[in-house]
């Protein structure tokens, strides 16, 4: 098989497990409420939770660690650029880890309302996250620049900031490839 045919195949499959992982990271099937509080507490099925803080540290990590090591890491080196050796490998790489970092905040701001204090350090965090939800894409499509990759690093170091306040100091974590890829 031609070797650019087989990169074309690569690409292909690795956005299929793109979208097919994306499409999977949805919610776990419970309805969510939004209250017109205005600080947020422990509702009754997060007070429930058990090791909010050591999830969300879990959690809030491995956005961290995907996030630096195929997000930030490539881009500084420019392996995004027009041209650049491997860049088609390295922008699916990096929407998978969009993705993967999407999810993996939601889920930590899940786990941060199972603890009052930390539930409060994380709130404020919310609209930075979703802004990360359609980056993955951008990120595929080799449509990211300079602002999109600072909104990543700034995310992650708001919840790190976030968990550290509220004593749940987050460690960079770098997931495993199949972890990435939803497996």
């Amino acid at each position: 098989m031609p070797r650019s045919l087989s990169r074309g195949v690569v690409a292909l499959l690795l956005s299929c497990t793109l979208l097919l992982t994306t499409a999977a990271c949805g919610g776990d099937g419970e309805a969510q409420s939004v209250s017109g509080a205005p600080t947020p507490t422990a509702s009754a099925s997060f007070e429930q939770q058990k090791l909010a803080k050591t999830r969300f540290v879990a959690n809030a990590g491995l956005a961290a660690g995907a996030t630096y090591q195929w997000i930030v890491k490539p881009y500084r080196a420019g392996k995004f650029k027009k041209g650049a050796d491997g860049r088609t490998f390295a922008l699916v790489k990096a929407g998978l880890a969009g993705a993967f970092t999407y999810n993996r905040l939601k889920a930590a701001t899940n786990n941060a309302k199972g603890d009052p204090l930390l539930s409060k350090a994380v709130a404020p965090l919310t609209a930075g996250i979703e802004s990360l939800k359609d980056l993955g894409t951008k990120l595929r499509k080799g449509e990211v620049g300079d602002a999109d990759v600072g909104a990543f690093e700034g995310v992650i170091n708001s919840v790190k900031d976030a968990g550290k306040s509220a004593g749940a100091e987050v460690v960079d974590k770098v997931p495993s490839a199949s972890q990435l890829s939803g497996g």
